[in-house]
């Protein structure tokens, strides 16, 4: 049987507990997730690309199940390379959802790649990156929403 191997796209600048809990409830579904990390020129982003992927590996670095990867090319592409079938998702609300689908849709139309969907955690659809990224930018303490443990680059 097939290894079931999702990729987990997105920027992550940062990555927060809102990430890490999708992360931990996708290994539930899934034999291995690829935390792909997403250049993005339209964004502009507040840690470097090595920042964020020594940070992620560092957070995940005694789980074999995870690999941290970064990529510039189209997600399904990306997704194809390395062997995975399944794209993982969260879904805050009913504006990610519209998003959401309609990437989902073309994905599989182009590729055959499934996209999956968790809803986010109550206790945590209020966090995002970019509400995170203001508050380093204004110098808060951001520990309550960036996984325990994981270091922040200065």
């Amino acid at each position: 049987m097939d290894k079931k191997i999702a990729l987990f796209p997105g920027t992550f600048d940062p990555y927060t507990i809102g990430h890490e809990s999708l992360v931990k409830r996708g290994l539930l579904l899934m034999d291995e997730i690829i935390i792909a990390i997403g250049v993005n020129d339209s964004k502009q982003s507040y840690f470097t690309l090595a920042q964020r992927l020594e940070s992620i590996s560092q957070l995940y670095k005694g789980e074999p199940r995870i690999k941290v990867e970064s990529y510039n090319s189209l997600t399904i592409d990306f997704a194809q390379k390395m062997g995975a079938r399944y794209i993982l998702r969260g879904i805050r609300s009913v504006i990610d959802f519209e998003y959401e689908k309609t990437i989902a849709d073309m994905n599989r139309t182009i590729s055959g790649i499934e996209t999956f969907v968790l809803f986010t955690e109550p206790s945590l659809t209020h966090i995002s990156s970019s509400h995170v990224r203001e508050l380093l930018r204004y110098g808060y303490d951001v520990s309550d929403f960036i996984p325990m443990g994981m270091l922040l680059p200065k």
